[in-house]
């Protein structure tokens, strides 16, 4: 595996929140040209450890771990989440509904290669602009609020994301969730190829679609090869 992230620690790929002094340590914001509300992130205590509190109030925004990394034959993400409500409104089907209080974005590599004329033209475009070259597919893991957990259904404004429902409804709101995914075997299932290498893994609470408000808490997240 290629890791150029100096921030990873041993035991995980992934900076632990519980270990941080600050968020600046291996996380940076992940934000939206056209979105001015920030969602806001902050390091607490929490039930005895030190987790990520996110708030959101109509507002969209992330924290992303940038990794140049091949996930290989099978990576195991792992993490526990917690969110005070689900939104009413919410709707993974919709553009309207695309919010969620608690999500855990996994970005790839862009593939030119399978990309048309126009897609790489655009992407060309904002490298220029903005410095910044855009990934390519992307699973979001959500916790949802009427799509069924274990659901996989195309992001309603770009196909490139796919939404994985690992959580749903608010029966376990204000409860400590423990999620564990094999990102390669999801990759898989949900966009029918070989995954290219992860250039990012981001936690992210938004509501600007939906204009409601939650809170959300992340534990650790734990990256790890399988054995």
């Amino acid at each position: 595996m290629l890791v150029t992230n100096p921030c990873l620690q041993a035991d995980s790929l992934v900076p632990a929140f519980s270990t941080l002094t600050s968020l600046d340590d291996g996380w940076e914001p992940l934000t939206f040209p056209k979105i001015k509300q920030h969602s806001r992130y902050e390091l607490i205590r929490e039930d005895g450890s030190q987790v990520v509190r996110a708030t959101t109030e109509g507002g969209a925004s992330g924290l992303i771990s940038r990794l140049d990394l091949d996930p290989g034959e099978s990576l195991i993400l792992r993490w526990r989440w917690k969110v005070s409500n689900v939104f009413d409104r919410g709707n993974a089907r919709e553009k309207s509904g695309d919010d969620y209080p608690a999500r855990i974005y996994v970005a790839f590599r862009f593939q030119p290669d399978k990309a048309g004329f126009f897609e790489r033209a655009k992407r060309k475009t904002v490298a220029v602009l903005f410095g910044e070259e855009l990934p390519g597919n992307a699973l979001n893991y959500i916790w949802a609020n009427r799509l069924p957990a274990g659901s996989v259904v195309a992001n309603p404004f770009t196909d490139r994301t796919m939404m994985l429902a690992v959580n749903s409804g608010a029966a376990q709101a204000g409860q400590w969730v423990t999620v564990e995914r094999d990102i390669v075997a999801d990759y898989r299932r949900a966009f029918g190829e070989e995954p290219p290498s992860i250039v990012g893994i981001a936690i992210m609470s938004d509501a600007d679609n939906t204009g409601e408000t939650a809170t959300a808490w992340y534990g650790d997240l734990s990256l790890h090869a399988a054995p």
